[in-house]
């Protein structure tokens, strides 16, 4: 018998719902079968010239070795600027920490500030990884559900009464993974008042910040005036907005104790971000932006695309949606799809069983809402060409028919 006993705090983790949805089709891809894959959200874009130039240069100058555990002067420097450019909003670079990735950023966030005994309100649906990043720092994740009525946004009321004298942390992502919501800016500052009023700091996840189409605004949390930003942990990157998810670099910005605390458990860690990988990321956002508007264009000309694929889906076979006002994901009810014979005979009774059927019978490839904390509902990714989607709308919908 092994005598090997894993920590408590991973024996009930499980995988990324979205890595292993993807693994799956990977599968499948190795067997020679054209699967049409939606689960990844990665820009499916070369990171610009100018940021990749930026990386060979830094690597030809010797900036190859150890930086400082929570990153460069000069990175922090330019995601300083960036804030005060783009959102008139000033922070020093001691309130700066650059990390691995925005998961790793997030990490780092909770488990400075939460432990056992300590809550931690999440609106659903939510990314994958917040719960479970929750549960690893020992915390318990109260959920909040939303719905499709309300844009999947959580109401100030809703706030309001999930807050205990155990609450720690409200972790807000807008723009939305799974969802493509973008907060309105009045009810994001409702949220602002509650959280100034019962004294709570907010996780504002942001890194969706650029993706933002017709009809939506972004406002970030902090910029509601200094008694929300001193209660507010941004985090965000350079992943989703750079097409550099593969650099892994991503940044905190909150209050100067809190940051410390932070860059004292990374040095333990990890210790550096990749000294490379963090002089592209000061090109990418010193640099030129146009090719950040480019890339949000064309994921808007994607976004209206599927949008206007999918609404006639509602009346055909009852599958509802919100629209999304940014990031670049549908979000889908399937429930009417319950109990149904579709393509090749399929039935299905939940939304694992839906993406399940939808990957073998008909190729396709989508994630399904019971890791979102949203039974009943997938997320498509449609940060792949139209081509790709046009193919992969088309499946669905044979599959839908039955």
């Amino acid at each position: 018998m092994s005598t090997i006993r894993l920590s408590p705090a991973l024996q009930n983790l499980k995988p990324s719902a979205t890595l292993a949805a993807a693994a799956k089709a990977k599968e499948l891809k190795a067997k020679g079968v054209n699967v049409l894959d939606f689960t990844l959200g990665e820009p499916d874009f070369i990171t610009p010239e100018n940021i990749r130039q930026a990386a060979v240069t830094a690597m030809n100058a010797g900036h190859t070795h150890y930086t400082a555990s929570g990153g460069i002067p000069e990175l922090k420097q330019a995601v300083c600027a960036a804030y005060q450019r783009d959102y008139g909003l000033k922070f020093a670079a001691n309130q700066v920490l650059i990390s691995n990735g925005a998961k790793h950023s997030i990490h780092n966030v909770i488990s400075s500030l939460c432990g056992p005994g300590d809550e931690v309100i999440i609106p659903a649906p939510y990314w994958v990884s917040y719960s479970a990043l929750v549960e690893i720092a020992g915390a318990t994740a109260v959920l909040v559900d939303t719905t499709e009525a309300s844009g999947f946004c959580m109401s100030a009321e809703q706030f309001s009464a999930a807050i205990t004298p155990k609450t720690r942390l409200l972790m807000l992502n807008n723009p939305s993974n799974p969802t493509g919501c973008a907060y309105p800016v009045a009810q994001l500052e409702a949220l602002a008042r509650i959280a100034v009023e019962k004294d709570i700091l907010v996780l504002s996840d942001e890194i969706y910040e650029k993706l933002i189409y017709k009809g939506a605004e972004f406002r970030s949390f902090a910029s509601f005036g200094p008694e929300v930003a001193a209660r507010t942990i941004i985090v965000s990157g350079v992943s989703k907005a750079y097409a550099m998810t593969g650099w892994r670099i991503g940044w905190t910005i909150g209050p100067v104790e809190v940051i410390k605390a932070m860059d004292n458990l990374q040095s333990q860690e990890t210790s550096n971000p990749c000294s490379i990988s963090q002089y592209a990321a000061v090109e990418a956002l010193n640099g030129p932006q146009v090719s950040v508007e480019a890339m949000r264009v064309e994921f808007e000309k994607r976004r209206n695309y599927v949008m206007e694929r999918m609404r006639p889906w509602r009346s055909q076979f009852g599958i509802t949606f919100a629209e999304p006002g940014g990031a670049f994901y549908a979000f889908f009810n399937v429930k009417s799809c319950f109990g149904r014979t579709l393509l090749g005979g399929a039935k299905v009774d939940n939304a694992t069983d839906f993406c399940t059927a939808l990957l073998e019978k008909a190729h396709v490839a989508l994630v399904t809402g019971d890791a979102f904390g949203a039974p009943g509902y997938v997320r498509l990714s449609f940060a792949t060409s139209l081509e790709q989607l046009k193919a992969g709308l088309d499946a669905i919908e044979r599959f839908l028919a039955g």
